[in-house]
């Protein structure tokens, strides 16, 4: 069960990070804090499980954090 759950926020992640640079490159200020927020929020789900996930450090909080 962990390694599924590892892989489900892994490939969230993913996807956050993609519509993360998406936003970042049609300007989207407000979309580029909703994804930094859902990206720490994700990597705050997996530490509390226990799971290490590859980020940069700058992921692991949101702007208004």
């Amino acid at each position: 069960m962990t390694d599924l759950f590892r892989e489900e926020l892994g490939a969230q992640l993913a996807r956050a990070r993609g519509d993360l640079a998406a936003a970042r490159e049609a300007g989207d200020e407000d979309g580029v804090q909703a994804y930094r927020g859902r990206i720490a929020s994700l990597l705050r789900i997996a530490a509390r499980h226990g799971i290490d996930l590859p980020h940069a450090p700058d992921e692991e909080e949101d702007e208004d954090d």
